[in-house]
C-alpha cells in the first residue's frame, strides 16, 4: 500500500507534529509527511519539519486582508503537493468554508477537551473551574463548525486537587502525542473514514470515540 501523504499545518512549538514525524519515522503511522505549513514565521514546529527533511513554508495570514484570502494561499500551496489528509497540531486559524469542502471528510483536528467539553480556547483552565475529574484530548473530524466535527478518539487524564492548568496542559499534551498518529494510522488503513457527516471505523459508525 502506497504510504498516505499527510500535510500539517502548525502555528506553534510542533509537539504533535513531533509525535507525527516520530510516527512516520518508525513506520507506524503508515503514512509520510510531505508539507508542513505554519501561518507563523517564528513557529519551531518549522524547525522540526526542516529537521527531519520535510518542506516547510510560512503563509503569515496577517498578510491577508481576510480569511478568504488566506485559505486560498494556503490551499494554492497544498494543491502542488497533494495531500490525502490535512492534520491540523496548533494550527490556531479557523478554517474557512472552501477550504473545508476541498478537504471534506480529510481534515483531522486535535482539541485539548473531551469534546463536546471545553470547544474553543483555554480549556484547561475552564477544566479547573468546571471542578471536572476527568479531562483529556480528542481527535476529530473538521468541519465548517469550531469543533464541532465527528469525533474518533480521546484519551483520558484523571484531574488532581493541586493541578492547575499547566501541569493539566502537560498530561494533556501526553495524551495528545499517543492518540494523534493512532488517528492518522487508522485512516492510512482506511479502517477510519467520514461519512454522512459521521465518523466510520472498521465499516460500522462510531456510537462513541474510541478511547486510548
Amino acid at each position: 500500500m502506497t504510504p498516505l501523504r499527510v500535510a500539517v499545518l502548525i502555528s506553534g512549538n510542533g509537539s504533535n507534529l513531533q509525535a507525527l514525524i516520530d510516527a512516520a519515522a518508525d513506520g507506524t503511522l503508515g503514512g509520510d509527511i510531505c508539507v508542513v505549513v505554519s501561518n507563523r514565521a517564528e513557529a519551531f514546529g518549522l524547525e522540526r519539519a526542516r529537521q527531519a527533511g520535510i518542506p516547510a513554508h510560512v503563509i503569515e495570514h496577517r498578510a491577508f486582508a481576510d480569511r478568504v484570502a488566506f485559505d486560498r494561499a494556503l490551499l494554492d500551496l497544498l494543491q502542488g503537493y497533494a495531500p490525502e489528509l490535512v492534520a491540523l497540531a496548533g494550527f490556531m486559524r479557523v478554517l474557512g468554508s472552501e477550504f473545508v469542502a476541498r478537504y471534506a471528510g480529510r481534515i483531522l483536528n486535535v482539541h485539548p477537551s473531551l469534546l463536546p467539553a471545553f470547544p474553543g480556547l483555554d480549556t484547561h483552565e475552564r477544566a479547573l473551574h468546571a471542578r471536572v475529574e476527568e479531562h483529556g484530548a480528542s481527535i476529530h473530524f473538521v468541519t465548517e463548525a469550531l469543533d464541532a466535527g465527528p469525533v474518533i478518539v480521546q484519551g483520558k487524564v484523571t484531574v488532581s486537587d493541586g493541578d492547575t492548568a499547566e501541569t493539566l496542559a502537560e498530561r494533556v499534551h501526553g495524551v495528545e502525542h499517543r492518540i494523534y498518529p493512532a488517528a492518522v494510522a487508522w485512516y492510512a488503513q482506511q479502517r477510519l473514514v467520514c461519512r454522512d457527516g459521521r465518523a466510520w471505523f472498521d465499516g460500522s459508525p462510531l456510537e462513541e470515540p474510541k478511547i486510548l
